[in-house]
This record gives C-alpha cells, sequence and structure tokens, in this order.
C-alpha cells in the first residue's frame, strides 16, 4: 500500500490541471516547513550537544573523572542550583572549576525577589550559585539556549540586546576587548550606529573612563546619576546624555584577553537588586560562550581591510598575513588568511584559489605535521622570527617553469604573523649547504699558506676551537699550544712531521673550551710545488666531544643497567613476597554461606611492578557472605601497602556492623589522610544474605559485577558512587539482587576487560560474551574464561572472583 500510494504521489506531481482550477499548494507548503522547523531543532541540537561535550571535558581535566562521572556532576549541580543543563555548562566553560555534588558546595537559588548579588564562595572553592528570582532564571535559561548560536563579538552584542531591551530598558550593549599595549578595542555593539561606533572603536588606557576602570578593578562600575557620573568620567557617546544609566560589567575570556560589556539605558535611575542579579547572571553565562572566541575574532575596518590587501597585492615577493585562531580552551588550532600576495597563492598551491579569508590547514593540508607549525606557534608565542629549513618548489620564477629553493620566515607584527618566502639563488645554496654540513658534522676547514705566511679557517673552526674570529687564525706551528699540555708533544711531532716529510697525519688532542674539556681530531696534509717543496697545508677540524661523551655515557648506562636490573629484580621477589603474605590465595574452590567461591589472581607480565589488586572472600560472624574486589592505583611497595590497609580496614569494618556505604565513606577518608594522599582506588563490596539469597552490594567507580542466569549474560545495574580518595565529600549509594539457584556472578577487576587503545566497553562486551559461551559448573571452568579473555600479553594484574549459587539448596 505504501510503495503505490507513493507511486500516485509521484504520478499526481506530472498530472496536468484542468482548466480553471486551482492547484493546492497548501500541503506542500507546510511540508516545507515542517522540515525547515526539524533542520532548526537539529541545529539547535547540534550546537547544544557541542556545549556539553565541552563542559564535560573541562569537568574530566579539572575533576581527574570520567565522562559519565562528569555528566553526573553537571546535572547534580544544575539540579542543586535550579539552573538547566545548559545554563550550567555554559557557567562551567566561564569559570573553569569542577562542579561536585556536595551538600555545601551549591545553594539553590531561592525563590521570590533576592537582593543578593552572589552566594558567598562555598569551602571547596566550587562558585555559588547565582541568586535570582523566579523569573529572571526563566530569562537566564532563555539566554542559555540563544547563545549556542552567538558566534561573534558583534552575534552575541545582538543577542544580549534583544534579551535586555524588554526587561531593564536596555537601548545599547557595547562590548570591549583588552588588545596588546592596554587599549581597548570595540569588539561588538547593539543598539547604535556605525559611525559613532568607529568614533569609539578605540579607547586609550588612560584614567577616567568607566570602561577602562571596571577593567583595571575587576569590578563592574554602576552609572547610575547621569550629572554626577558626567563629572567623574569620560562618558560614551554623542552627545554623552543620551544613555542616562550604564552599567559596565567585567569578565575574562578564554584567549586570556580582557572583555568588559556595557549596558546603556535611556531612562535614568537606579538599577534594582533584581536588575544587577539579572546582569550578573548574564555575564556569567556570556563568561562560557566568550570563551570559545579568539582574538582574531575581533571585526578589521572595512577601510583597514582593504588597505592591508592593497599593499600585499603590491608586494613583488610571496607573503602572507595571519590572524590566529584559537579553540574553546585557548590554545591555537589554526591561522585565518587575512592578506596573501599571488607568488604565495602559487606557492600554496594555486589551484585551491585566492587563499584570503580562509583557513590555513584549509588551504595547506597536513600543515600541522610540518616544523613550519611549530615556528608559527612559537613566533606568535614571543619567541622571535622564525626560518625554515631550505625547501624545493616546482614554480615559475622569470617565465620559465623549473624547480627552486625557498625558506619560510616568520616574524610577528602586534597580534598577527607575517609569513614570507625566501628564494635561494644557486650559489646562495651551495654556500648554505656546506655551512649546513660544518655545523651538522661538527667539523670545519683550514688552510695554511707556508710561502705567504697566511692562514684561513673557516667560521665552524672558530667556533670548534672557541676562539673569538676577531682574533684571527692561529700558524701551524702555532696549532699545539691550544692543546692540553699532555696532548702538546705528539700534536707537535705530528706538525714537524708533516712540515719536514710531507706526511700527513690524524691526531687527536684536547682542548679547555667554554663547556669544559673538549676532544678534538686535526686531519692535514701538504700540497707541493713543481720542486716537491711544501707550500700549502690543507687540513680539517672535528669536534669530538659528543661521540666520546656518548661513549662514556654508554659505558656508564651499561654498568647502571646491570646494577638496576640487580636491584629490581630484588625489589619485586620482596614485593610479590609481601603480597603474597598479605593476599593469600586459596588453592581450591571454598565455601561460603552455601555458595562456591573460585578465586583467579594473575599478576601483569609487562614490567616489573607488583600491582594493588586485591579481593575478600569471608564469612560474618552472623553467617553472612562478604564479597570485596578492589583495586589501588599504581604498582610497587606503596600500592601493596594500601591494598593491605583497604583490605583489612573493609573486612574489619562491615564485620562490625558497618553498612557497606559507611564503610566506603571511611575507607575514603583513610585514603585522603594517607602519607601519599594522591593514591586513588576502585573497589566493589557485597554482602550476600543466605536466607533470603539477597546480594546487597555497593561500589566507588568500579566495574559492575556479571551474572549469568539461564545462559545469558547480564551486568548489575551500578549503584552511584565515586573513586575512592578522589574527593573529600563523596556519594555513595547500595542496592541489592536477589540470586537464584543455577546464578554464577563475576567480580572482577578492569585488568580483565581493558586493552591498549580500545574502549572499555568493548572489554565489557568481549566478558559477556565470553561468559555466556563458557556456562560450565565445574571447578576449573574460571581457568578456561581466563584463557579467553587474556589472549595477549596482560599489562596490569587480572583479580576474579567466580561466585556460583548452587543448583539444589
Amino acid at each position: 500500500m505504501q510503495v503505490c500510494h507513493a507511486r500516485c504521489v509521484k504520478s499526481d506531481r506530472f498530472a496536468p490541471v484542468e482548466s480553471g482550477a486551482v492547484p493546492d499548494l497548501a500541503a506542500p507548503a507546510r511540508a516545507v516547513a515542517r522540515l525547515r522547523a526539524e533542520m532548526d531543532r537539529l541545529r539547535e541540537q547540534a550546537a547544544t550537544t557541542v556545549v556539553v561535550e565541552r563542559a564535560r571535558g573541562v569537568v574530566m581535566a579539572l575533576a581527574g573523572c570520567t565522562a559519565d562521572a562528569a555528566e553526573e556532576l553537571l546535572h547534580q549541580r544544575a539540579t542543586a542550583a535550579r539552573r538547566t543543563l545548559l545554563e550550567e555548562c555554559w557557567v562551567t566553560l566561564g569559570e573553569l572549576t569542577p562542579a561536585r555534588p556536595c551538600d555545601d558546595a551549591v545553594a539553590p537559588r531561592p525563590q521570590g525577589d533576592a537582593g543578593t548579588a552572589a552566594a558567598a564562595p562555598s569551602a571547596d572553592d566550587a562558585p555559588a550559585p547565582f541568586a535570582a528570582p523566579d523569573d529572571v532564571a526563566d530569562a537566564l535559561s532563555r539566554l542559555g539556549r540563544v547563545l549556542v548560536h552567538a558566534d561573534t563579538h558583534q552575534a552575541l552584542a545582538q543577542y544580549l540586546l534583544e534579551h535586555l531591551a524588554p526587561d531593564l530598558d536596555a537601548e545599547s550593549v557595547m562590548i570591549y576587548v583588552r588588545r596588546s599595549g592596554g587599549g581597548l578595542e570595540l569588539a561588538g555593539h547593539a543598539g547604535i550606529d556605525d559611525g559613532l561606533a568607529a568614533r569609539w572603536r578605540q579607547v586609550p588606557p588612560i584614567g577616567g573612563m568607566a570602561v577602562v576602570e571596571a577593567l583595571r578593578s575587576g569590578e563592574p562600575r554602576w552609572l547610575e546619576n547621569f550629572p554626577e557620573d558626567s563629572t567623574r568620567y569620560l562618558l560614551i557617546g554623542e552627545p554623552p546624555e543620551r544613555w542616562q544609566s550604564r552599567v559596565w560589567l567585567p569578565l575574562r575570556a578564554g584567549d586570556g584577553s580582557d572583555v568588559c560589556i556595557g549596558v546603556l539605558r535611556g531612562r535614568p535611575g537606579a538599577f534594582t537588586p533584581r536588575d544587577r542579579a539579572h546582569l550578573r547572571g548574564v555575564v556569567r553565562l556570556c563568561a562560557g560562550r566568550l570563551r570559545g572566541f579568539t582574538s582574531s575574532s575581533v571585526p578589521v575596518r572595512a577601510a583597514e581591510a582593504d588597505t592591508v590587501r592593497s599593499l600585499f597585492a603590491a608586494l613583488p615577493v610571496p607573503a602572507m598575513l595571519l590572524t590566529p585562531v584559537t579553540s574553546s580552551s585557548g590554545e591555537v588550532e589554526d591561522f585565518r588568511v587575512d592578506a596573501a600576495t599571488a607568488q604565495a597563492a602559487d606557492l600554496l598551491g594555486g589551484s585551491t584559489g585566492d587563499p584570503a579569508g580562509r583557513r590555513l590547514r584549509e588551504v595547506r593540508p597536513g600543515l600541522a605535521d610540518l616544523p613550519v607549525w611549530q615556528g608559527l606557534l612559537d613566533t606568535l608565542a614571543g619567541g622571535g622570527p622564525y626560518e625554515s629549513e631550505p625547501f624545493a618548489h616546482q614554480g615559475t620564477a622569470d617565465g620559465v617553469l623549473g624547480p627552486a629553493t625557498y625558506s619560510v620566515r616568520v616574524t610577528r607584527l602586534e597580534d598577527a604573523l607575517v609569513v614570507a618566502w625566501l628564494r635561494h639563488t644557486f650559489s646562495d645554496r651551495q654556500e648554505q649547504r656546506l655551512a649546513e654540513l660544518q655545523r651538522l658534522g661538527s667539523i670545519g676547514w683550514a688552510n695554511w699558506n707556508l710561502a705567504r705566511d697566511e692562514a684561513s679557517w673557516s667560521a665552524q673552526v672558530f667556533a670548534i676551537l672557541d676562539r673569538d674570529p676577531a682574533d684571527g687564525p692561529v700558524r701551524l706551528d702555532g696549532l699545539p699550544g691550544l692543546a692540553l699540555p699532555e696532548d702538546r708533544p705528539a700534536l707537535r711531532a705530528a706538525v714537524e712531521t708533516l712540515l719536514r716529510e710531507g706526511r700527513p697525519f690524524d691526531a687527536p688532542f684536547r682542548i679547555h673550551g667554554g663547556g669544559g674539556v673538549r676532544h678534538l681530531r686535526l686531519v692535514a696534509e701538504v700540497v707541493t710545488d713543481a720542486h716537491g717543496a711544501p707550500f700549502e697545508v690543507h687540513g680539517v677540524v672535528q669536534d669530538l666531544t659528543a661521540r666520546r661523551r656518548a661513549e662514556l655515557a654508554l659505558v656508564e648506562s651499561e654498568r647502571a643497567i646491570l646494577t638496576q636490573h640487580d636491584v629490581l629484580q630484588s625489589e619485586r621477589i620482596l614485593v610479590a613476597r609481601l603480597q603474597n603474605a598479605l593476599l593469600p590465595l586459596p588453592d581450591k574452590v571454598i565455601d561460603l554461606s552455601g555458595l562456591r567461591v573460585e578465586v583467579g589472581y594473575l599478576p601483569a607480565q609487562a614490567g616489573i611492578h607488583v600491582g594493588g589488586d586485591w579481593f575478600s572472600a569471608v564469612e560474618l560472624p552472623d553467617g553472612d557472605a562478604l564479597f570485596v574486589i578492589g583495586d589501588v592505583a599504581g604498582h610497587g611497595v606503596d600500592a601493596v601497602a594500601t591494598m593491605a590497609q583497604l583490605r583489612f580496614t573493609a573486612k574489619g569494618m562491615v564485620s562490625t556492623g558497618s553498612s557497606l556505604t559507611g564503610a566506603l565513606s571511611r575507607l575514603n577518608s583513610l585514603l585522603l589522610h594517607a602519607r601519599d594522599a594522591r593514591r586513588t582506588a576502585t573497589m566493589v563490596l557485597a554482602r550476600y544474605r543466605a536466607a533470603d539469597r539477597r546480594l546487597i552490594w555497593a561500589q566507588a567507580g568500579h566495574p559492575p559485577p556479571l551474572l549469568l542466569r539461564g545462559g545469558e549474560a547480564t551486568y548489575l545495574r551500578r549503584p552511584r558512587g565515586m573513586l575512592l580518595g578522589a574527593t573529600p565529600a563523596p556519594y555513595f549509594e547500595e542496592t541489592e539482587h536477589r540470586l537464584e539457584p543455577g546464578d554464577r556472578l563475576l567480580l572482577y577487576t578492569d585488568g580483565l576487560v581493558e586493552r591498549p587503545l580500545e574502549s572499555i566497553d568493548t572489554g565489557l562486551t568481549r566478558l559477556a560474551d565470553a561468559a555466556a559461551a563458557h556456562p560450565e559448573d565445574t571447578s576449573g571452568s574460571l581457568g578456561a574464561l581466563l584463557d579467553v579473555m587474556l589472549e595477549d600479553e596482560r599489562r596490569d594484574d587480572v583479580c576474579v572472583l567466580d561466585i556460583r549459587v548452587p543448583r539444589e539448596m
């Protein structure tokens, strides 16, 4: 039926319209409208997703947590502060502080009117949310959605004016950005004409300007009394009384430059506490948006842009002007080509067209892998001009197509870069190659004319002998005087034999240089005239210091490696014995509270350190069974010591009546107050009640247990729980699951499922498939499962608890 209907519709498109009939265009119009609405919705969703992903990445980097934990933290903080998730993401991007789900870390926005500007900072330095009444909170929520579309300062100013005009009677919005030298530049504006914007585009860093003082102090400037304010400040406006009240709100942008937002109103009067709360909330959201802007997003006046392009069009050499494009984290990710000569376009690849206005990496893909990319970054960071190594290019020179050699020179021009290509002639290339050969080989040439008593050295010989070129070269018979006293006799004898018998020599000697003793080598030969008399000596001086030091270092390294190998082997044996003493492994299946438990422990094969994976499987005084499995970050003695603390402490606390979540909280405090406070651990605590076969369990950042029932493998839903040692105020939950006869439960550490360059979800799927494919209910089946899971070399320890509920109970 659907196919038929489609065919009918297709035929109707071409059916002739009867005379006098009016075609029905309403249905296609509605379809187009629906498609446009869907496209708008998808664009909105994509832009919002980008913001959420960036905020989640910031929380992951600052809090050191996983992606799931970061998203959970954002949700918790947004809920506690009565903000939307998108608002919370903008706040996080603007302040770059990790959110934490502590009761005292955030305070919800109060309902009703609020006169305070902001809540006091919490004890853990997480920023307190902004106090605002409900209608302001709703307005800020709408602004958060709009900000995803603001991709320039100009667009942001327009969105802010549309947002603030109905509620605060705002007539204009101005956004100033501080530039190098301290001056301010109008980056975006709304509600003012271009002429006024051009006159106030540049603001010098002088006193008496409210926007300048707001940036200097970092505090807002509320100008609410025009007669008084006009005597204190030089007010923007022509005439200034056009705006009777205004405020300048400073904030920090992502690229490190200061940004100040001005809101200007035509009516006089003070900003109410509600207005101030609203404006501070606006600035807090805009800080996150501004981190996605760069210094290059400030618009250049058309006249200036035309002047720059005209200048570059007249240049007779290949050159271009670049401005940096930064990411939301402030790092340079590309450069925009603001102007380029025709010759530069040819060198960049003439088939791509005029590069002006485009991204450099779009014009020249693969640029980030070349040395010139780092040269661009270093020069922009203030490292001085950069000049690349020469490279060949097939192009046209003087009307002739052929290969040419160029080098790239990069210089900084304020916040931009000027890139020029220098073309080398044949003689330039030959001289440069000779200089490079001498420099790379630490070798230089010397010539002594015996007939005229003249000497000439290359620049590299002066550098090798640590001699000032202004002092000139040394006579051949004076060369031994530069050597160390113990090397002078041998070198002098070689020189005398050369001059007397014409015998060439290859003599090592040492000198005192700026970096200490240097090992050199002199190779020389005589050139004779027609009568056999020597009249010239050609020589080569080579610096062998690096080679000699490398030889000595190699010998020392071999000795150190042998010594270190013995020490590490001893340490490994000691740590392994300590681990075996603290974590004895049963040699057979054990029975606990009616369950059959098999333990598997396999140390890492790579490296020499013993890890911190551990387990506990004990019967409690009340007849219940306690199962614990954990993983301490790190290796070696410290990891084993921490493992022992957690293992015995957890068993002791649960045995004496502590709840599972309470035990995890105390273990978290134990790690935070330990000698090595940076150590972390993951753990699963499980209590099995044999009377009703209930498994009660909690976890701290650990992979979930795997349940096999009826040939199917499923992972138990994880209760919430944070990594031990990550925060002083963690949150843990416990959950329970009823086991049935024949069930099989696997508790394991991440070494069983993790592989390099692979998502952990892939490893979890592999474990579930392998367990379902090996459902044997016999002793030793755990070994078969481990063989399937651990085919390659183990990079981490593996610990597994295989718990089975007998079929007949």
